[in-house]
């Protein structure tokens, strides 16, 4: 069981407040608008109290829980720059299955093997995929996140990014300090408020965290078995299908119809679709053609089983690099086809107004933020199928002319 946390014995009240919002240091005045930025946010802190309160969290470890928490500028700067939807897929995906890293996995796979075993066993997930969501979020535990996750929740609330997504987090990370199950100094995350092992949000520590080691304590931060457990299980209420691979790399026949999206292993076959392996497919299920450089990149047949791994992250670069870790881990072999890494690649504004032209040919409904996830590529094939492209779902220089001379 996790040491209770410590309550601290002082009140958020007015004359503390006070104090805070108008000194720092040794007695130093502070500018005006920082005064008031600090003062909005203990406002904001206020205004919380009741709901946590509605939540059965106690005025102790309400207090306790903020005690000199302040918002982090830095958190701010970080949602802007995310390299799953920033750096080009090639670099993620080869930066995700490095040397250091894989041998790392392979000892902890092998250390590890008999609770990988009950996992498979219990679960239905493949320790491949299991082993390459832990070896993506903390390089197999070895760093789980310096940040207070309290703090960071309350930063990302504070700020309303992504609207009430983190306020709700953040009130369930108050319950879960309620409930003791980890030590308020030793809540700590990433800057997004993630934690443990494979990076749980508190809301799914809630739902999908189990007891792996059996010893009554869900313990995604220190306990490997725990940490494996929870991840499976979550996959697994996430829809994952047991027998049915993620995917694989596949070569494509001379005159491929590019028309072709989704259809059965058995159709994918006939149309002289091969494994890039060479093994066989799979005797059932369906699956989609993914090609995440365009049609002169790398080829994937992938299934329902990539999009529950894109459930942890919605991001084809992160779903990508975890699948492909944990294949290389467990002696799968390096993608087969070269990256177009030679053709240019759209910088932010252009990303924006590849976007935003979409959107007024009434392929595109989201926003023109420049991060290019599956719905982006959707809109790139239909508006490539209606132009007679290559249907591919590539945003590069060349589309975003063709778009251009299309408005």
């Amino acid at each position: 069981m996790q040491k209770p946390i410590r309550l601290a014995r002082h009140l958020f009240g007015g004359v503390l407040l006070l104090g805070l919002a108008l000194t720092c240091g040794r007695g130093a005045v502070i500018p005006p608008a920082q005064a008031q930025a600090r003062g909005n946010f203990q406002a904001f802190v206020q205004d919380l109290w009741p709901e946590a309160k509605a939540r059965g969290v106690s005025r102790a470890t309400f207090e306790a829980a903020f005690r000199g928490v302040e918002p982090d500028s830095k958190i701010i700067a970080l949602t802007r720059k995310q390299s799953e939807f920033v750096r080009p897929i090639w670099d993620y995906v080869e930066g995700s299955v490095s040397a250091q890293r894989l041998e790392r996995g392979r000892k902890m796979a092998a250390e590890w093997s008999r609770t990988l075993d009950m996992v498979e066993r219990t679960y239905g997930v493949p320790r491949s995929v299991v082993l390459g969501v832990w070896g993506m979020e903390t390089n197999f535990g070895s760093f789980t996140g310096s940040i207070y996750v309290i703090r960071a929740l309350s930063t990302l609330a504070y700020t309303r990014y992504r609207g009430d997504f983190f306020k709700e987090e953040l009130l369930t990370a108050l319950q879960i300090l309620e409930n003791d199950h980890i030590d308020r100094d030793k809540m700590l995350g990433s800057w997004a408020g993630a934690m443990g092992q494979t990076q749980f949000m508190p809301s799914s520590f809630m739902k999908f965290a189990v007891d792996g080691n059996r010893d009554g304590v869900r313990d995604i931060w220190t306990s490997v078995p725990d940490a494996l457990a929870s991840t499976a299980n979550y996959l697994r209420q996430q829809g994952w299908q047991p027998g049915l691979p993620w995917g694989f790399e596949v070569k494509l026949p001379k005159g491929f119809d590019f028309r072709n999206l989704r259809q059965g292993f058995a159709s994918w076959d006939a149309l002289g679709v091969r494994r890039a392996d060479g093994k066989a497919f799979p005797r059932s299920g369906e699956a989609t053609l993914f090609l995440p450089g365009g049609a002169s990149g790398p080829s994937f047949l992938v299934t329902d089983n990539y999009d529950v791994i894109k459930s942890y992250n919605s991001s084809d670069s992160y779903a990508m690099g975890v699948a492909h870790l944990g294949d290389r881990v467990m002696g799968g072999q390096a993608i087969q086809a070269a990256w177009p890494k030679d053709r240019p690649l759209l910088d932010k504004d252009q990303r924006e107004e590849l976007q935003k032209h979409l959107a007024g040919l009434g392929f595109y409904d989201g926003d023109a933020d420049g991060k290019l996830g599956s719905k982006t590529r959707v809109a790139v094939r239909n508006f490539q199928l209606r132009r007679g492209l290559i249907p591919d779902g590539y945003a590069d220089l060349a589309l975003l002319r063709e778009l251009r001379a299309a408005r």
